[in-house]
């Protein structure tokens, strides 16, 4: 646990992640934002796995990280928390959300997305990232980052260092 306890916390939850790119790409925003990780398996792959470390290794022990043998183990510890279930299929924008408490967002497998039964039963819990035409979708790791510097955004970046160092003229 880190700095940001104090914090209305973020958790980050990935259903049955495929690719290990995407995940080493979540860790780090996870690590940068302090947000905390829960995966869902099975996994695409292993932990291990060399795309993965590549992604986000010097982030791995930065993280705060939980894993689930099943969807049903995850929603028998976490249904009653006030996840949002990410998904094109809703009608409600991201933006609409209230993420003044403890936030949860769930992004499912990059296949398939998550299961219409789980989508179903929890219809008002749902959201959408806007997109143009008939795309399919966000890539994951996008949709996680967008949707994370949304909570963040909504909470005035609370914790978060929002003013850099001073630009500097190259040329002298």
């Amino acid at each position: 646990m880190g700095w940001w306890c104090d914090l209305a916390k973020i958790n980050i939850v990935l259903v049955e992640p495929e690719i290990p790119q995407n995940t080493g790409n979540v860790a780090r925003t996870c690590s940068v934002t302090g947000a905390a990780l829960h995966i869902v398996r099975p996994m695409g792959f292993t932990i291990d796995s060399a795309k993965l470390k590549r992604a986000g290794l010097d982030y791995w022990d930065k993280l705060e990280i939980h894993y689930y043998d099943s969807l049903t183990d995850f929603m028998d510890v976490n249904g009653q928390k006030p996840l949002v279930f990410f998904t094109a299929k809703s009608d409600r924008l991201y933006t609409e959300c209230d993420w003044t408490d403890e936030a949860w967002l769930v992004f499912g497998k990059e296949s398939v997305g998550l299961p219409d039964d789980l989508l179903f039963a929890n219809v008002g819990r749902t959201a959408r990232i806007p997109m143009i035409g008939d795309s399919r979708c966000l890539n994951m790791s996008n949709s996680v980052a967008v949707a994370v510097y949304e909570v963040l955004r909504s909470r005035g970046f609370a914790g978060m260092i929002t003013k850099g160092g001073r630009i500097r003229d190259p040329n002298r």
